[in-house]
């Protein structure tokens, strides 16, 4: 069995406390996985690995899987819609109980922040973190990154706009840490309500038009649902304020490219025929994910 600071190491719970070298690791490793002609190479045929999600995301689930199976790992999928944490489990020892079944590393997703830190400390297998609160999101940030480095060459002295719902977003925290230990300069741009206050001196707000004079507008998704507790005045709104329209898309620098961590929602924080443009990394990134991913998970177990 690893000793607890061994598996703590190659656990990724966020990208804050990562250093640039180990993440610079990550992406290069992530580009071998990317140039590789045959999709199954199966350096961890012999592992058991656990996607356990307690909050959905299809999208980022069937990432994992595929990343892992392309590794040929085996594969255990939760989901707590069906499973005994509706009927009062905890997730720790819901975690707890996979663990003592065989799993040798598990890919975790809930909704409380600061959770899986406390799994991670009392668990005997690495965890990696599919997105945890409003804390981090570190596999979206690092494919994001990824994204960037395969288009401009590399990170360092871009600048990045993050344009959104930057006080509930997991993803803002990741790629405002990532990118700024990789060199690039980050800026947010949110409606007063939206922002961070933990994040003052982090990075600087700027308007939307100032936001686009920039390498990457990096887009958030809008939470529809805090319409209803007044936080979102309407989508209509909120596009005519702060959504990347076809008129500001046209306004963009000739280098400029358009990011967003998906699920879209259309003609809100970006027009419909934006998201499939010529500027637009959306699907790119999606593809992406998926090497980065098999480096991340090939980190934790080998």
């Amino acid at each position: 069995m690893a000793t607890a600071i061994r598996v703590q190491e190659r656990s990724l719970l966020g990208l804050k406390e990562l250093s640039r070298t180990e993440i610079e690791g990550i992406l290069q490793r992530a580009s071998y996985w990317d140039k590789q002609e045959y999709k199954l190479i199966p350096v961890l045929q012999s592992r058991f690995v656990s996607n356990m999600f307690f909050e959905n995301s299809t999208r980022t689930r069937f990432s994992f899987e595929m990343a892992e199976k392309r590794l040929g790992a085996q594969v255990l999928n939760f989901a707590a819609a069906a499973s005994s944490v509706e009927k009062g489990e905890s997730i720790y020892d819901t975690v707890r109980t996979l663990e003592s079944m065989g799993i040798d590393a598990g890919v975790v997703r809930l909704k409380p922040a600061g959770v899986l830190q406390q799994l991670a400390e009392k668990v005997r297998v690495p965890l990696i973190n599919a997105g945890d609160g409003n804390n981090e999101h570190p596999t979206q940030a690092l494919l994001d990154m990824y994204t960037m480095q395969k288009t401009f060459g590399e990170i360092k002295g871009l600048q990045v706009s993050i344009i959104g719902d930057i006080m509930h977003s997991r993803v803002a925290r990741s790629n405002l840490w990532g990118l700024t230990k990789m060199g690039a300069s980050v800026r947010f741009c949110a409606p007063d309500n939206m922002r961070a206050p933990e994040l003052d001196g982090e990075a600087r707000y700027v308007d939307i038009d100032e936001a686009l004079k920039a390498d990457v507008v990096m887009m958030l998704r809008v939470q529809l649902e805090r319409h209803a507790s007044g936080m979102l005045k309407s989508a209509e709104e909120y596009r005519r304020q702060f959504g990347l329209t076809e008129e500001r898309a046209a306004r963009l620098g000739s280098r400029t490219v358009i990011m967003h961590p998906a699920p879209v929602n259309r003609n809100v924080e970006i027009d419909d025929a934006v998201v499939e443009s010529a500027k637009s990394l959306i699907f790119p990134q999606m593809e992406n994910g998926v090497p980065v991913r098999m480096a991340v998970l090939e980190r934790a177990l080998l």
